[in-house]
């Protein structure tokens, strides 16, 4: 991985994305303002791995370009590609609001670009703005419930 420098028009990528994430739906233009200037914009090389399962949730990523594969350790050799996420799909937005080992690896499939904040940096945001962080606290308990049913 290696960070890049953000142009304009990445700042203006970004800001379209996080529109259609839904984590960030509720905020308003300033809040999303106070946001951006944490996330930053990452080079992955083919095959280089973004996360592993079981490691403890970090940071949220969208796709800037490229692509990435979402994997499925199933034993201890094999893994099992479960999705494939492209420009503007995010993942690891649970990361955001628990440090919860990773569900899944995630590999790039090509040369891709992530745009990255760290769960770190989002906790700060938080604490600035209780009324966001009970939003962000009732989505994250309806996200596992949901993902407790698909599982079964």
């Amino acid at each position: 991985m290696e960070k890049v420098a953000m142009s304009d028009a990445d700042y203006g990528h970004l800001a379209r994305a996080m529109r259609k994430v839904e984590f960030f739906a509720p905020l308003n233009v300033g809040e999303l303002e106070q946001i951006v200037k944490y996330i930053m914009l990452c080079r992955y090389k083919p095959g280089e791995t973004v996360f592993h399962q079981g490691e403890p949730g970090d940071a949220f990523y969208i796709v800037y370009d490229g692509a990435v594969s979402v994997r499925l350790k199933r034993y201890i050799f094999l893994s099992k590609t479960v999705a494939r996420l492209g420009p503007g799909d995010f993942f690891g937005e649970m990361a955001l609001l628990s440090r919860d080992p990773r569900n899944a690896s995630v590999v790039c499939e090509e040369a891709t670009r992530l745009f990255v904040l760290l769960s770190a940096d989002f906790s700060f945001m938080l604490k600035k703005n209780p009324a966001f962080a009970e939003e962000m606290k009732k989505l994250a308990e309806r996200r596992k419930f949901m993902s407790r049913q698909q599982s079964k």
